[in-house]
């Protein structure tokens, strides 16, 4: 016989019981088309079974109560890559888009896409659109997806927003510090970045997330996207769960401090 979605959701609950969860997770899905090579197969095969992956993920983050999932989906550097990779990503990205937006809707997720949308046509534009509103008003998980995005784009637009904002006569110098800056990057409003996974074995973070990135967790692995399943999620959380988060104090200022809580 086999275990229900309710079993199953109960049992990974179990063995987060006693670990630290982070709030904020960011996933560099890569090896895509590593894993799909090792099959005989084109680069694309590896991204289609990519998607079964994602649904992984967002499964273990809503069953393990964490509250932000960040997936980097497509770099702005990604269209350098060969014209029919690229075209398969977006008809990929638009296929995901009609499939899951109610189904993550159904499931509490609220869909938010970061980047550069101004390079993507306005079909796609228009159904990333949908689904935000669609899923707007979901508590369960907030599921950013990275597409066109860059890290420097995001430092670099939110410096050109402020700035704006600064010659209109809106703030001055001194209503400008990292609060008031961290308020025009694509992630305001969510909790700060804790933990940071790469998948493929490289080990960088190819600007994802530079800013937020300041004080997260790096975990990386050797498993390949499509690969990484609810397990292997388990593993880096169990990983974080054990590290000791200094922020620049010294151990046992943070022991100290964990005995008062």
């Amino acid at each position: 016989m086999q275990p229900s979605e309710n079993d199953i959701a109960t049992a990974g609950q179990d063995r987060l019981a006693s670990l630290k969860v982070p709030k904020h997770v960011a996933i560099i899905m890569d090896g895509n088309g590593r894993w799909a090579k090792k099959k005989g197969k084109i680069r694309t095969f590896g991204h289609r079974a990519g998607v079964e992956s994602v649904r992984a993920a967002v499964r273990f983050a809503r069953q393990s109560n964490i509250q932000v999932l960040t997936l980097f989906a497509f770099s702005s550097e990604n269209w350098k890559r060969p014209e029919e990779e690229v075209s398969v990503l977006m008809d990929l990205f638009n296929l995901v888009l009609n499939k899951e937006a109610k189904r993550l809707n159904k499931n509490g997720v609220r869909l938010q896409v970061l980047g550069d949308l101004s390079r993507f046509d306005d079909k796609l534009v228009s159904k990333i659109r949908k689904a935000e509103e669609l899923t707007s008003d979901n508590k369960d998980l907030v599921l950013n997806v990275a597409a066109n995005y860059g890290g420097r784009w995001d430092i670099l637009h939110a410096a050109k927003q402020m700035a704006q904002d600064a010659a209109a006569g809106n703030m001055s110098l001194a209503d400008i510090d990292e609060a008031a800056f961290d308020q025009y990057m694509s992630t305001k409003g969510l909790p700060e970045l804790d933990l940071l996974i790469r998948t493929g074995g490289e080990h960088r973070i190819s600007n994802f997330l530079l800013w937020q990135c300041a004080y997260a967790e790096l975990y990386f692995t050797d498993v390949l996207w499509p690969d990484f399943n609810e397990d292997e999620f388990y593993l880096a959380v169990k990983d974080f769960s054990e590290r000791q988060r200094r922020f620049g104090l010294i151990g046992e200022q943070v022991e100290a401090e964990v005995v008062v809580g």
